[in-house]
């Protein structure tokens, strides 16, 4: 019998916590409960949890600066729940290597459909695809039903959100794709906002690529945005 999956809660809101805590025993969860940033991450370099669900209003360390540290070492799922709704907000959220983001306030019930999605698609990395559900290029193969990606055999450990910008780039191959495309198209935003953002996500996807020897190329076009080719 496999081991339920361990979510870690960090939210400053007591009642929050319970609510959402008790929703997911009731799936078979293993859950812990933090009210700041900081407990919750020396807990994780303890024991690594399998997803976060974290508020981005939090003291000591807020749910952003969490994400980001966490980032530096895990691409494990992670839900913000926040009553920021901008989109600024959450395309921080998001470019940080956020998997979702959700306004409070939520429906528990969808918070438990979207962590058992989510589990759903992780489970795919364990299942053999069709050809029709893979894009080769260069050294590196996408499974797009899986929604994730190799390099010579070997995971990238992409976040959701690297997954996407990858796999667009990579269906627009020499092509360039502007800033704007990208968070209208893979985020979804259409209201103005710093296009310089998405750089941040680019610069992780090269860093995974670069350090599992990848010959492709994410190149900047300047002023525009990027375009993605095998070429040396």
């Amino acid at each position: 019998m496999m081991e339920p999956k361990l979510i870690y809660i960090g939210d400053d809101e007591k009642k929050i916590q319970d609510i959402i805590k008790m929703f997911l025993k009731k799936e078979g969860y293993d859950v812990e409960t933090f009210s700041n940033g900081s407990t919750l991450l020396d807990a994780f370099k303890k024991r690594a949890a399998d997803m976060l669900i974290i508020d981005i209003m939090m003291p000591k360390l807020d749910g952003l600066a969490l994400c980001s540290e966490i980032r530096k070492e895990s691409n494990v799922p992670i839900i913000i729940i926040s009553a920021k709704d901008s989109e600024s907000d959450k395309i921080a959220g998001l470019l940080l290597g956020s998997d979702d983001y959700m306004t409070k306030p939520f429906s528990p019930v969808e918070l438990v459909l979207r962590v058992k999605s989510i589990f759903r698609r992780m489970q795919f990395e364990n299942i053999k695809h069709s050809t029709l559900d893979i894009i080769n290029m260069a050294d590196i193969t996408i499974y797009t039903e899986g929604r994730y990606a190799t390099c010579n055999n070997q995971d990238l450990k992409l976040t959701l959100m690297e997954f996407n910008v990858l796999l667009y780039l990579t269906k627009n191959a020499n092509k360039g794709v502007s800033r704007e495309e990208l968070l209208n198209r893979v985020w979804g935003f259409k209201n103005y906002v710093d296009t310089r953002a998405t750089d941040d996500v680019i610069k992780r996807i090269r860093k995974k690529l670069l350090n599992l020897g990848s010959s492709l190329k994410i190149e900047t076009l300047w002023g525009f945005g990027f375009i993605i080719s095998d070429k040396n």
